[in-house]
């Protein structure tokens, strides 16, 4: 756990915070990619325990309450995003357990406990994958579910110009980069899909599927017009990579 940039990326969170109320939650996995559902890949969640890895301002956990889940808990490096992840859940029915702490460290999570633990478009935050991984592997009960996105690997080492992809980053380099697209001081974690992969059973996951797809409608076209995630350079490279296993 590298704690200097734990810190920095929690000062750049805390500044943050309120532009990414509500941005992209459950049923969204990320940007111009296929939803829950679509996907169900959640598959039946009432009565099941749940937790969400960079809960942010709650909005996913919210949409887990709807559908009838037994307990809600989340945790995130920001405290602001906990106490607006407060606020939101406050009416929830299931009980809610909100931890301010980076994903790298358990702060008091109950282990083999959880049926489902999940992380929308958060991981890439992490400064130790193998240890988030470890982490997750340890909260989950036998059979319970892993279902996390992120940005796809390829996305961002490669850059759209005039029709043409061309690639700005060797895909084999991997490690902490500062994302063009986070105008803040922070450092994110690049590593290729087959890291990922490898992390993931060597943690004991068993893999059961691995998603790149886009979805390109015309309310996408619009709402990513000029933006990091735009609609040209996704119909050549994907923006998401989504994966779910299972501890077994």
């Amino acid at each position: 756990m590298n704690e200097e940039t734990l810190t920095i990326n929690k000062t750049s969170w805390e500044e943050a915070a309120a532009l990414f109320f509500g941005r992209n939650p459950l049923p969204e996995y990320g940007p111009l990619a296929p939803c829950e559902d679509e996907l169900n890949l959640l598959g039946e969640v009432e009565g099941a325990a749940v937790l969400d890895i960079g809960c942010g301002s709650g909005h996913s956990l919210l949409y887990m309450a709807e559908r009838g889940v037994k307990e809600l808990w989340g945790l995130d490096l920001s405290k602001n995003q906990i106490h607006a992840a407060e606020k939101l859940l406050e009416d929830c029915k299931a009980p809610v357990h909100l931890f301010e702490s980076p994903m790298e460290a358990n702060p008091g999570l109950p282990e083999g406990y959880f049926d489902i633990v999940y992380s929308i478009f958060a991981i890439g935050w992490t400064t130790d994958l193998s240890k988030t991984v470890e982490n997750v592997f340890r909260y989950l009960k036998s059979g319970g579910h892993f279902i996390f996105s992120w940005e796809h690997p390829l996305y961002s080492r490669v850059r759209l110009k005039e029709g043409t992809l061309m690639m700005e980053q060797a895909y084999h380099e991997e490690g902490p980069y500062d994302h063009e697209a986070w105008k803040l001081p922070a450092m994110m974690q690049q590593a290729k899909v087959s890291t990922y992969i490898n992390t993931l059973i060597d943690q004991g996951f068993i893999i059961e599927r691995i998603i790149e797809e886009v979805r390109l409608t015309e309310k996408d076209r619009e709402r990513h017009s000029n933006r990091w995630y735009s609609y040209e350079k996704a119909k050549m490279v994907p923006t998401t990579l989504i994966i779910k296993c299972r501890k077994p």
